[in-house]
């Protein structure tokens, strides 16, 4: 099993009478994509927010390189020099130019990488002497990512970094991202409602809702084991399809069924095949499909 560079155990977070994190748990491979996906108000934001030191869970724990979150000043200020952030807000002083941004910035990393701060200017084509209240968001959000990676960050947190960008900007960022992770070795943390471009680059993903952990694993694995049977019945169906093992949800219209199952698929296949009359269909399933089942209007009961 790959080192962890992030940890979550049990992260517990109220706002008032509102649990915006509810005994979150999850695990981030050093090197991986990681998709961290769920509802507006999931706790996603909040999640990211104790990572950075921005507030303090009121329970359970975070670890980050293997040490402990808000545990201690010194070790959190060693922390943040080793992680680069890009959010949705893209915080950035509108006042400077991106050079004089750039100069700014550059001090506080000692590891500062000269020769990619370089290399993003140019491919990013971002004009040096302009003013940041003059960029566009697509600008913006290509002017904080040159800033945390040139830093030599060995993580990147990335909070809907892609939001509102427009589809060429985006596809530049993902594959910038991709390189990243690749060249490096950087471990890319980020939460997104853009389920395609997530299921693009990703290779480990979280599905979180109402401040908990729904799924959590390897992308390539998970889509391995989930799949959806496509049943259709000459005669009624059996009621109990949706307790045999595996079975996450059942999904009926008149004898034509959509089974969604997390494992033992052969064998769920093969007994709805001893029903008369009956076609089975096995069908992989998309990143979107695990979402909705999970975290949709309609949640499977599983």
């Amino acid at each position: 099993m790959s080192e962890a560079v992030i940890e979550i155990e049990g992260l517990r977070k109220t706002f008032g009478n509102h649990a915006a994190l509810d005994g979150l748990g999850l695990r981030v491979p050093a090197g991986s994509v990681f998709g961290f996906l769920g509802r507006n108000g999931a706790g996603k934001t909040t999640t990211i927010k104790h990572l950075l030191g921005l507030i303090k869970a009121d329970g359970g724990s975070a670890r980050i390189f293997g040490q402990a979150v808000g545990a201690d000043r010194a070790a959190d200020v060693g922390i943040r020099r080793r992680i680069g952030c890009v959010t949705e807000e893209k915080g950035l002083y509108p006042y400077m130019t991106v050079e004089g941004i750039i100069r700014f910035t550059r001090p506080f990393f000692p590891g500062w990488r000269r020769d990619l701060e370089r290399r993003y200017l140019d491919l990013f084509d971002l004009p040096r002497t302009r003013p940041i209240a003059q960029l566009s968001k697509g600008m913006r959000a290509k002017l904080m990512l040159l800033l945390a990676v040139s830093h030599g960050a060995e993580l990147l947190i990335l909070d809907e970094p892609m939001e509102g960008l427009d589809p060429v900007v985006v596809e530049q960022l993902l594959r910038e991202l991709v390189a990243i992770a690749a060249e490096h070795g950087t471990t890319i943390f980020f939460s997104s409602h853009q389920l395609p471009d997530v299921e693009q680059i990703a290779d480990h993903v979280a599905i979180i809702d109402s401040g908990r952990t729904l799924v959590c694993g390897q992308l390539d694995d998970l889509k391995a084991h989930y799949q959806r049977l496509s049943v259709v019945c000459s005669a009624e169906p059996p009621g109990d399809i949706g307790r045999l093992d595996g079975v996450e949800s059942v999904r009926r219209k008149g004898r034509m069924l959509s089974i969604l199952v997390s494992r033992n698929a052969e064998e769920i296949a093969a007994r709805v095949r001893q029903w008369p009359g009956t076609v089975v269909e096995r069908f992989p399933v998309t990143l979107k499909e695990l979402f909705l089942e999970h975290v949709g209007d309609n949640r499977c009961s599983g």
